[in-house]
């Protein structure tokens, strides 16, 4: 296809985003030429990015325990059960459930996802979340996992499934999020059944093996063109039917009681699995994303007090005004203050 003006005009910016977090396929035509990425552009990216991420968890490796390195390693996330003494646990479970914030929801498919930010107000009111989140189950894994000394974006997230009649949630394929190591995190304070709609992960689908990397070599020449939106903004998608072929097995569903903590590299292929009938999943989720190429694992000024727990509100603010001036929809809708399992407030897009 012959480049427009456009494309000239943009192309210096395509290429400073080589060396970023940039992932999207259709929105950049550089990352997503599929001769670039014949010639070992989009490998030579995940080399680089997993190296350096391997050098950074090194150096943070004392924040965590050795079984829990070896866990990682072998499998790609650590499972933490009774992450609270009961007594501490039922106590901040309660709390939470009750305490009703702002918040808003997303719909994907037939189910919404709601979230309340971890900010300023809520935690000063919840002086036991505050803490596990400063403790070293919490603050150590997540920085591990992570590869990188930042403070994860926290929110309270409920996972209502089956709440309109549409098409499953897109969440329920196997996908990597990114090209990069990255972590999500999820304390769960309710308990999650098999068939209500849990997370699960196909174990060591983190590890950069040479099936992995040609597969992803594979799917980088065509990406830009695939009919899945998501896989052309670089979160490929993967049949598990395609898993044998790059020696993984299964994906583990983490049906667990509350008071667990589970932390992954979602590079790992994962996803939230099935629910049969309408359920509700309330959970503690983090997620921290930096540029893969730094070296260097900390020196994130947004981690700082008083700037951490205001991101989320930044974040729905430049939503909101991207809406308002530019006419670009955001998919998180302001559904005033709930509690974390009340009914879905948003049924329709």
């Amino acid at each position: 296809m012959p480049m427009s003006l456009r494309d000239v005009l943009m192309s210096p910016l395509w290429c400073a985003a080589l060396f970023t977090s940039a992932k999207s396929f259709r929105d950049n035509r550089v990352l997503g030429s599929p001769r670039l990425n014949a010639w070992g552009l989009h490998s030579q990216r995940l080399r680089l990015a997993h190296g350096l991420a391997e050098q950074r968890r090194a150096r943070l490796a004392f924040l965590v325990q050795p079984e829990d390195r070896a866990a990682f390693a072998r499998d790609g996330f650590v499972i933490r059960h009774d992450a609270l003494p009961a007594d501490q646990f039922a106590a901040l479970r309660d709390s939470l459930l009750a305490y009703r914030a702002p918040a808003r929801e997303m719909l994907q498919g037939d189910t919404v996802t709601r979230r309340i930010a971890l900010d300023t107000e809520l935690l000063d009111a919840q002086p036991a979340l505050k803490g596990f989140l400063r403790s070293p189950l919490w603050h150590g894994l997540s920085r591990y996992v992570g590869s990188f000394d930042q403070e994860p974006v926290a929110y309270i997230q409920t996972i209502l499934s089956h709440v309109v009649a549409a098409p499953p949630d897109p969440q329920t394929h196997l996908h990597a999020d990114t090209f990069h190591p990255t972590v999500k995190a999820w304390y769960f304070l309710t308990d999650v059944a098999a068939d209500a709609g849990p997370f699960c992960y196909v174990p060591g689908s983190h590890r950069l093996t040479p099936e992995r990397l040609a597969w992803e070599q594979a799917k980088s020449l065509v990406a830009a063109q695939d009919a899945d939106i998501l896989t052309g903004r670089g979160s490929f998608r993967i049949r598990r039917d395609e898993l044998a072929g790059l020696n993984l097995p299964e994906p583990k569903l983490f049906a667990v009681p509350a008071n667990t903590l589970v932390v992954a590299d979602t590079f790992g292929f994962h996803a939230r699995g099935p629910s049969l009938q309408p359920s509700t999943r309330i959970e503690i989720w983090g997620y921290g994303r930096r540029n893969p190429f730094l070296p260097w694992a900390g020196a994130d000024l947004l981690s700082l007090p008083g700037l951490a727990e205001r991101r989320v509100g930044w974040y729905w603010q430049a939503l909101d005004w991207r809406e308002r001036r530019l006419g670009q929809r955001s998919p998180w809708r302001d559904v005033g203050p709930v509690t974390p399992g009340e009914a879905a407030k948003l049924t329709r897009v």
